[in-house]
């Protein structure tokens, strides 16, 4: 497997140049009749606003639609990988499930998925499929994944302290040291970056930004590049930003990305990479804050953007389902017209079908500007391998960036050690 990252640029270009070949958004490809059937789906949250109510109104409409019941189950993302292999080594698996990116060719792998190109291509959704969602959903030459959003993280901060304290935004690594050097003397009980020790997806932008990588294939073989001097550099960097500048606090060392919006939206903290989705919980949660956020993409460390993860989730269709077309039904009314735009809007995602990423990519929202823009330039991905799902059940990254916040080890140890394991995971079958 050639090593691969998503070609954000583009897949904008191609949504740009899109004509009338879109779904139309009907998500009528076909009725399906299951009256006093009912579907199992697990849904991913955490980071997300609280979806209960749109869900409802899904499953009303499923319900007409279809005659089915639908049954959604919320799954919190840090448990779902082990909650997802328990259930299918026990064949306990749900009917439909969001799946990240990241996982779902371990789940196809692993036998667990059904393919679902052929009803795309029946669906006629084939040619408006995101292409870097498509292919981290496509195992073997298949399509297990239908690609439903994508996200990727920026920097968001308080645009309130930054304005009070005649701060611009960082355009450089310098530029954030020097803001939140501001920030710590002004603010003495504000956390001026947060550093968290478990947010994998945090620390690969300085890794990518520092001209590092994560990992690379060359003749079926993986090597993970996170000890070499510009991935050093990178996670120096980041990893000072707490011990040397001391702009986090030793409790992050164990922070979730959960855990770091939690603080922002109690005002603890004024600068933290978060996702594109994030602004809309913040406000949802804490609606003071409205007005007094912004997003800007990750500098580079000498302009320009540090590469961000373009993370996402596809839907995919279990084997365990016993109506694969009631399945799919569920699948094509989440991912085509008026529920996927919806969900965009109200979760600050963008769309896995191209026709709707034009639509995002003309808005006039400051908080959606500038993660479009990370997306369009400095979009990225991890290893596009089943193994990959095994470096994060390993928590080798996490593990690698606490021992350094702890002092447990240095940034060459931690990288050294890290480089290890991951090349040793990555090649393991």
């Amino acid at each position: 497997m050639k090593k691969r990252y998503l070609s954000v640029a583009a897949v904008t270009i191609a949504a740009l140049a899109l004509t009338a070949c879109s779904s139309g958004g009907s998500g009528d490809g076909g009725s399906v009749d299951a009256k006093g059937q009912k579907l199992s789906v697990w849904i991913m949250q955490g980071t997300n606003p609280d979806s209960t109510a749109f869900f409802k109104e899904v499953g009303d409409e499923f319900k007409k639609e279809t005659g089915a019941t639908l049954d959604v189950q919320f799954v919190q993302w840090a448990d779902a990988h082990d909650r997802f292999v328990t259930s299918i080594a026990g064949n306990t698996t749900p009917d439909v499930a969001e799946t990240g990116t990241t996982w779902t060719a371990e789940f196809a792998d692993a036998g667990a998925l059904a393919p679902i190109g052929d009803y795309v291509e029946k669906a006629g959704l084939e040619d408006d499929l995101v292409k870097g969602l498509k292919e981290s959903g496509t195992y073997d030459g298949e399509l297990y994944g239908m690609p439903w959003y994508a996200g990727v993280r920026s920097l968001v901060y308080r645009a309130d302290v930054f304005k009070e304290l005649g701060i611009e935004a960082p355009k450089t690594w310098d530029d954030i040291v020097a803001a939140g050097e501001k920030i710590k003397a002004a603010k003495p009980d504000m956390i001026p970056f947060a550093v968290p020790g478990t947010a994998e997806f945090g620390v690969y932008p300085w890794v990518w930004g520092a001209g590092g990588q994560v990992a690379t294939e060359k003749g079926g073989t993986w090597t993970s590049g996170l000890d070499s001097a510009k991935s050093r550099e990178g996670i120096q960097f980041y990893t000072d930003l707490a011990t040397k500048y001391g702009f986090s606090t030793s409790g992050a060392t164990t922070w979730k990305e959960t855990d770091v919006l939690d603080n922002f939206n109690q005002g603890k903290v004024a600068m933290a990479i978060q996702g594109s989705w994030t602004p809309a919980t913040i406000v949802q949660k804490a609606p003071d804050l409205e007005g007094k956020i912004a997003a800007t993409p990750i500098p580079g460390k000498d302009g320009g953007i540090s590469p961000s993860v373009l993370g996402g989730s596809h839907l995919s269709v279990f084997n365990t389902a016993k109506n694969k077309d009631l399945a799919w039904k569920f699948v094509e009314m989440m991912t085509t017209g008026k529920y996927a735009e919806e969900w965009a809007s109200q979760t600050g995602y963008f769309s896995g079908l191209n026709s709707l990423v034009k639509k995002a990519m003309e808005s006039d929202d400051p908080l959606v500007k500038p993660f479009a823009t990370q997306m369009v330039d400095g979009g990225a991905s991890v290893p596009v391998t089943p193994q990959f799902g095994a470096v994060q059940a390993k928590q080798t990254t996490n593990a690698m960036i606490q021992s350094i916040l702890s002092g447990q080890k240095t940034v060459d140890q931690a990288t050294t050690d890290a480089a290890k394991e991951m090349t040793q995971l990555l090649n393991d079958k």
